[in-house]
């Protein structure tokens, strides 16, 4: 350092101060407002940048919150068709089980009813069939008791008794 400070020299001094000073005067025309407008135009290109960021977040939060909206919505509206379909289907499920219940009843009934008539059928069947017989038997024994004049005469005194004593 001292050196340095032994070897200055005034003159070589106040020319460099002069080039320094012309040097900044024409930084200052010719590439200073270049360099300035070029940050300003860059600062001003982050700040657009930022806005459409902050403005890109806004819409995204808007978006995200429809999103949610109508996911809600939707499943409200799926809740709804879900309750409407078992609603339907319970409805469907009784009335078919009331239908069949109707059905069975009905048909029911009508095998009573069929059992009924093929029984009253039978029984008057069988009663026409016990009168024939009793009928043919009847006929056979009072052809038997008739074909002897003894037997004849016994059976209408028997019938007459019979009628007194009643």
């Amino acid at each position: 350092m001292e050196k340095l400070l032994e070897q200055f020299s005034l003159g070589l001094f106040v020319w460099q101060l002069v080039l320094f000073i012309g040097l900044l005067l024409l930084l200052r025309k010719y590439a200073w407002k270049p360099i300035l407008g070029a940050v300003e135009k860059r600062e001003e290109g982050i700040k657009g940048a930022l806005e459409a960021a902050e403005a890109a977040k806004k819409e995204m939060q808007n978006v995200t919150a429809d999103s949610e909206k109508l996911l809600k919505e939707a499943r409200a509206e799926r809740d709804t068709l879900l309750k409407e379909a078992r609603e339907i289907k319970e409805n469907i499920i009784s009335e078919a089980k009331e239908q069949a219940q109707l059905e069975g009843d009905k048909m029911i009934k009508q095998a009573q009813a069929t059992i009924e008539a093929e029984k009253k059928a039978a029984v008057a069947d069988i009663k026409a069939q016990v009168a024939n017989l009793s009928v043919e038997i009847a006929e056979k024994v009072i052809k038997e008791e008739l074909s002897n004049k003894d037997k004849q005469l016994k059976l209408v005194d028997d019938m007459l008794g019979d009628i007194k004593l009643n």
